[in-house]
């Protein structure tokens, strides 16, 4: 019952966050976090750069991820150095893909495309498995296929999940006006919507849709993705691992393709975009590896997992991990700031 009760807990702690955050980080005050001065103007008016929420919020769902990766990992056994080595070279590997997707087909060079980062790591997952393995050689320390690609989709999908929160703070990613969908739907929306405030949310400069009620499809997709993450995490933990996999990609990946019907912002040319053509060769690919991959005996162990996390090295790993990717997704390269400071003449 341990494995239920722990799924349950991260189940409650991940609601009343949702909870929180769906009524909050619409509010125009939650896109920048931080500015921090750089140099001043002509008129003497110091430039800024901002900090968002949206690399707070990013960076602590891409280490949130991490750390169930690892505990997932060492709960069958993986030694921690085997575990690590398959985080850095996806993470190598997937990082430079958001941007580099984005840029092919949105054509926007300061943007990211969890969609294509994701593609890109469903193909490479096996791949970089396997060629580890081979790397460190017979006696090196080996991670088992089935178990180590359901352990990086049930990371990718919980981290995803909370990501999402990053779109509604910075107003990107957003659904279509409420008006746009159909009867039905629309009387569902008119109660559970979102209504963005802010000139730079995404949604307000790019599409003009600021203070208008538009689904609330990262809403949806964050709740969609915790929910499938949790149970897949359940089934890992019962040592059911081919089907945490098929689980994990082929619900988050066919939402994928639904959610983009539900979406106003731009997502390249044709009626049928290449994140949503991706997705399902995801789901195929996905099902086929799935298929290929053999059974195996292994059995999860959570106590040896959450044993395994509590070490310095991995710790002091995970910080400088989270600051990393803070500054590269926080550091806003679509807005500025101008700011000026003076003394308290009271306070002398």
């Amino acid at each position: 019952m341990e494995n239920v009760f722990f799924v349950v807990a991260l189940g409650t702690c991940a609601a009343l966050l949702l909870t929180w955050a769906f009524r909050t980080l619409p509010e125009e005050r939650w896109q920048i976090m931080a500015t921090v001065p750089r140099k001043k103007d002509r008129t003497g008016v110091w430039v800024g750069t901002n900090l968002t929420y949206y690399g707070l919020i990013t960076a602590s769902a891409s280490i949130l991820a991490v750390v169930i990766f690892l505990l997932l990992m060492t709960s069958v056994s993986v030694p921690l150095s085997a575990a690590l080595m398959a985080v850095a070279v996806v993470l190598v590997c997937c990082l430079p893909a958001a941007k580099l997707v984005a840029r092919a087909v949105e054509g926007k060079q300061h943007t990211f495309s969890v969609a294509g980062a994701t593609f890109i790591g469903v193909l490479l997952a096996p791949l970089v498995v396997a060629a580890l393995n081979v790397a460190v050689g017979a006696n090196g320390p080996h991670s088992p296929m089935g178990p180590t690609v359901a352990a990086m989709s049930i990371a990718y999908v919980c981290g995803e999940g909370l990501g999402r929160l990053a779109c509604i703070s910075f107003g990107c990613c957003y659904g279509k006006p409420i008006t746009e969908v159909g009867a039905a739907a629309r009387r569902w929306f008119e109660r559970f919507h979102f209504a963005f405030s802010g000139s730079t949310k995404k949604i307000a400069y790019a599409s003009n849709l600021e203070g208008i009620k538009v689904v609330p499809i990262q809403a949806m997709t964050s709740t969609l993705y915790v929910a499938v993450g949790l149970v897949a995490m359940l089934l890992f933990l019962e040592s059911r691992f081919r089907t945490a996999f098929i689980v994990a990609i082929v619900f988050s990946q066919a939402w994928r393709v639904y959610s983009e019907t539900l979406r106003a912002d731009y997502r390249g040319d044709g009626k049928i975009s290449a994140y949503q053509r991706m997705a399902a060769a995801g789901i195929g690919y996905a099902v086929a590896v799935a298929v290929a991959v053999p059974d195996t005996t292994t059995t999860a162990d959570l106590t040896a997992g959450l044993t395994a996390l509590w070490d310095p090295l991995v710790i002091i790993m995970l910080q400088l991990l989270w600051a990393f990717m803070f500054l590269y997704t926080g550091w806003s390269m679509v807005t500025g700031s101008q700011l000026s400071f003076h003394v308290h003449r009271d306070r002398i």
